[in-house]
């Protein structure tokens, strides 16, 4: 173990020290807080020769970002369990039998949550909530079922103290399906996030404006792009965490981001940004994230001790990892103004171009970069747009077009989108506030999303313009939260400070309305 300087132990300790005393934290908060802090004390990891200077700088300068996975990791980032599985099995390790009716199968799954580790310390996936729990519904008088799934969700928000927690439902229409978005439509909560997973061969139309009107209301669910997830993850994949698209009984070991925009700034001209800068940062990324990985599967004993892999609930075969970026479109716009070209990206065909030839790029470095442990993926890691985190300042959410700088028109918007959502397996998306007199034409937002998924758009988003409850990137917050921790009130979800982070350095809330 590397030998930690006074500086840093005593800046550790004056954090620890801030966290205690903080009036805007709950005690869960406070422990999760004091655990990432001490973490970051450990130095077990063989880092990467010229990582430091790319990793541990100010914002404005900074290359490449670890999302706050620590020093020492000690579980996968994601953590995919299956969940019909162990409704079908029930667990030794939890003393359960499978459930025989759906008073039982709520009961063995919220005492299963509180089992699943991730990054939050919450479970980022709680299922194909639609599929585990219509069996159950069947010869149920329907308002019963309502009312068990309703306290069942709230159980959910209330308990979930983090709204990267995802459920799915789709592509099929089933009687639990209709029965929880009534209840979503109803409660409109932060957590779970939910994707529709949607397939024009598979979802009626009916079931695909019924999922449209609750998110209007409720800014979920989403809808993804099933037949591009099937074709590049196979049919057991799952929308995870923002929309992180990973296998089921898997996850994702790790997820980095390239800061492009920063990239960008460090190059004389596009031709040094392509094939020197870029490339040399993209390899000690991935060299960091092998050595992350690699601590994972070899040192930490996750694997070897947790009951989600002895009783098969996961399997180390059907991880992977996430190779993230953001600021596509910064990086365009800069290397742009350094050639004297003042075009900017989604607004000129020369703009998205250079945006497709920086995603070739990377593409073809991930294509090239093998890793042992990622044999769901053939030993690849895949792609993500990241969505941002609450200090990034200037920083554009994946491939994203900045906000405030949104095409007039949709479809221009649109095809901008599909340019680049082919690259990102593991998640990429778009969000619209829409106007609150959509609200009477949801064919409108059907009609929308039909006609982006043959153009091979993957994910995208809507929320009504006046909506309490928004989505902030790929996660959904509270307005009325916000305004509670602005005023400093305590709040039972810490995404809710990131909400705030994002509507102050991120402008989320000036988003061009649809």
């Amino acid at each position: 173990m590397k030998q930690i300087s006074m500086e840093r132990v005593e800046k550790t300790r004056e954090e620890m020290l801030q966290t205690v005393k903080s009036a805007t934290l709950t005690h869960e908060q406070k422990v999760a807080n004091m655990a990432n802090l001490a973490d970051g004390l450990l130095e077990v990891l063989d880092l990467p020769k010229g990582l430091d200077e790319l990793l541990n700088q100010p914002i404005d300068k900074q290359c490449i970002c670890d999302l706050f996975e620590g020093h020492a990791p000690l579980r996968p980032r994601y953590i995919i369990p299956d969940y019909e599985k162990f409704l079908k099995e029930g667990s030794k390790f939890l003393q359960l039998e499978p459930p025989k009716d759906l008073f039982e199968a709520i009961n063995s799954l919220l005492i299963f949550y509180k089992h699943v580790p991730s990054v939050t310390n919450y479970p980022v996936y709680i299922g194909g909530l639609d599929k585990l729990l219509d069996p159950y519904v069947q010869d149920m008088d329907e308002e019963m079922a309502y009312k068990i799934i309703k306290l069942f969700l709230i159980h959910c928000d209330r308990t979930i103290l983090d709204s990267f927690c995802h459920a799915n439902l789709g592509p099929e229409d089933t009687k639990a399906g209709r029965i929880i978005l009534r209840a979503v439509g109803e409660m409109t909560d932060a957590v779970p996030n939910i994707t529709l997973k949607y397939d024009m061969d598979k979802t009626s139309d009916d079931f695909l404006i019924e999922n449209i009107k609750t998110a209007l209301h409720s800014a979920k669910p989403s809808f993804a792009n099933n037949k591009m997830f099937v074709n590049e993850l196979g049919e057991d994949y799952v929308i995870a965490s923002c929309y992180n698209g990973l296998k089921l009984g898997g996850g994702s070991y790790t997820l980095c981001r390239l800061i492009l925009g920063n990239i960008a700034k460090k190059a004389d001209n596009i031709e040094d940004f392509l094939n020197d800068k870029l490339p040399y940062v993209m390899d000690i990324m991935a060299r960091y994230m092998d050595e992350r990985i690699r601590f994972i599967v070899e040192e930490s004993g996750f694997f070897e001790n947790s009951f989600l892999a002895k009783e098969g609930f996961i399997r180390r075969d059907r991880f992977s990892a996430m190779f993230g970026l953001v600021g596509l479109a910064d990086a365009v716009d800069i290397l742009l103004q350094k050639e004297g070209i003042n075009e900017r990206f989604g607004h000129s065909e020369k703009a998205d171009e250079l945006g497709v030839r920086i995603m070739n790029k990377i593409d073809e470095f991930n294509k090239a970069h093998i890793n042992k442990y990622c044999e769901a993926t053939d030993n690849h890691f895949l792609l993500h747009a990241q969505v941002g985190i609450a200090s990034d300042t200037n920083v554009t959410p994946g491939t994203r077009i900045p906000i405030g700088e949104e095409p007039e028109e949709l479809i221009d918007h649109l095809k901008n989108m599909s340019k680049f959502h082919k690259y990102f397996p593991s998640g990429t998306g778009d969000i619209f506030p829409v106007d609150m007199t959509v609200h009477r034409n949801p064919d409108f937002v059907a009609d929308i999303i039909k006609g982006a998924m043959r153009q091979d758009i993957r994910y995208m988003s809507f929320y009504g313009s006046n909506n309490d409850v928004i989505r902030i990137t790929g996660y959904l917050v509270k307005r009325s939260e916000i305004e509670k921790l602005e005023k400093g009130e305590n709040v039972k979800h810490d995404t809710t400070a990131l909400g705030m982070g994002a509507k102050q350095n991120g402008h989320i809330l000036e988003r061009k309305v649809r």
